[in-house]
């Protein structure tokens, strides 16, 4: 991976990492209030704030393993950046992974959402994982 390759992951990532902290605290704002006066599932909320904690610490993540291999120089040699970008790869489908499944979280507090949607918005993420491991990443 090259330097301005991996530094514009990083960026990205910042930001993606950012809208998941926005996401997280719409959710603790809007919904906390309800989860209080047991209005909305307790179970389902609690797993709604995991899924986005584990989300933006992917992400984080990610940022770090990308920051690494955008190291030039007698720092580290060619395998260990080749690791490192596919660290952060990891983290980013980890990430994405759930931040694609956390909206459909949050229309299931609301019972917006019918039985065969819920399923819908499980199988994208899981769908996306499936056929992200067949994208090939070049030397």
């Amino acid at each position: 991976m090259g330097d301005d390759l991996a530094a514009s992951n990083v960026n990205r990532l910042h930001s993606l990492a950012a809208t998941s902290i926005a996401i997280f605290t719409f959710m603790l704002i809007f919904l906390y209030p309800r989860f209080a006066s047991d209005e909305v599932n307790a179970w389902l909320f609690q797993v709604t704030l995991v899924v986005m904690g584990v989300a933006t610490f992917s992400f984080v993540f990610a940022s770090f393993y990308y920051y690494g291999s955008s190291l030039g120089g007698r720092r580290i040699d060619d395998a260990e950046r080749a690791r490192y970008s596919r660290r952060g790869d990891r983290f980013w489908l980890l990430g994405s992974t759930l931040l694609f499944l956390d909206p459909s979280l949050i229309l299931a507090h609301r019972r917006a959402l019918p039985p065969w949607g819920m399923r819908a918005f499980v199988r994208r993420p899981l769908w996306l994982a499936r056929h992200s491991s067949r994208i090939e990443v070049s030397p």
